[in-house]
């Protein structure tokens, strides 16, 4: 029996250079582990042996949804914790993750991921998910073959938003620290799955914003328009996250189209009802795409000072990057100084989320 009334739920399939690091991450904190394996041909059952409570096989049937019901099934605890083999964790409260379980018995629990990645220059970054992935399987499953969510057991509240509390834990993802070569295979396996179940549900707005997302990633950004604006016609509710994200990259995805007219117009008709650092951070790029510089430089000060700003990640960083750099393009090396000290507390914590 696990010290703390939390199982981790992991699937896995051939994950062999990930898990046990995964695995040794998760050992000093208490949880019940349970892994699922989905046909492994190398040693990652193996390893999983050495330090998981019990590790399980299901048989692949092209569903992740399915797969995580069944580790979750299996598991001793009604509170689950869904982490996948590439993130790590680097650090948790607790007893903080204790009084947030009984304080909200009904809420899901959520977690800010940090994804590492190689940018489009080359240079190490990282950014900033908030995942929804802890929750009570009395009240919860997960839907969805591919890029599964939870979701109410009870399909008549499913368009109903959920109420999340944020575990005070800190993830870092490394399965997006790949090269151009590797995340368009990646994507691409992913591609092939979405538009199998797209032909089953062709207007399901989730399936196509995923669908949309590895498009853009891929650099295909004609298609990634065509699903992106497919989905914003159907979505339930400009308050789901998936549909904030989407905006914000349907957004770019104009502007690698050189239609930067059309990527501004999308921000400022959404502007008033999405306040977030991260569509701030989207919308003065975008202000950039269009040469208007003085209203960039302003919404890039703006959002330094907003209370979400370190969602962010290494955006974050950007800002000051930008700040610093218009401000000299302007001539005023005083103002552009004033940002040093802020931008080499980014550079900091960059490095430390790198090194984690």
């Amino acid at each position: 029996m696990s010290k703390i009334p939390v199982s981790v739920c992991i699937i896995a399939k051939n994950e062999e250079k990930y898990i046990e690091e995964c695995l040794k991450c998760l050992l000093p904190y208490g949880f019940e582990i349970v892994v699922t394996d989905t046909g492994s041909t190398d040693r990652t059952k193996e390893i999983a042996m050495k330090y998981a409570d019990k590790v399980l096989d299901f048989e692949w049937i092209g569903d992740f949804s399915a797969a995580r019901n069944f580790c979750a099934a299996n598991a001793s605890n009604n509170w689950i914790m869904a982490i996948d083999c590439d993130e790590y964790l680097n650090s948790i409260n607790v007893q903080g993750l204790r009084i947030l379980m009984q304080r909200y018995p009904k809420f899901l629990g959520a977690f800010d991921l940090k994804n590492l990645v190689i940018g489009a220059d080359g240079k190490d970054r990282y950014s900033i998910d908030r995942v929804v992935r802890m929750y009570n399987r009395n009240y919860y499953t997960y839907i969805s073959p591919i890029h599964e969510q939870i979701a109410y057991k009870d399909e008549a509240r499913r368009k109903e938003i959920q109420n999340t509390f944020i575990i005070p834990m800190e993830v870092i993802h490394h399965g997006y620290y790949l090269t151009p070569e590797q995340m368009r295979e990646k994507q691409n396996r992913n591609l092939e799955m979405l538009y199998q179940n797209l032909e089953k549900s062709p207007d399901d707005p989730y399936l196509l914003f995923q669908a949309g997302q590895s498009e853009h990633i891929i650099e295909n950004y004609a298609k990634s328009i065509t699903l992106f604006e497919k989905a914003l016609e159907r979505v339930p509710s400009i308050e789901y996250a998936y549909v904030q994200v989407m905006i914000t990259t349907l957004a770019r995805s104009y502007c690698y189209e050189e239609r930067q007219a059309d990527a501004l117009a999308l921000m400022e008709r959404y502007a008033d009802q999405i306040k977030t650092a991260k569509y701030a951070f989207t919308h003065a790029s975008v202000l950039l795409e269009n040469n208007q510089t003085l209203k960039a430089l302003l919404m890039y000060i703006k959002i330094v000072t907003m209370p979400d700003c370190n969602d962010l990640g290494a955006n974050l960083l950007n800002c000051y990057e930008n700040i610093m750099a218009l401000y000299r393009q302007m001539g005023q090396d005083d103002m552009a100084d004033m940002f040093i000290g802020k931008y080499n507390e980014c550079k900091a914590e960059l490095e430390r989320v790198m090194n984690a």
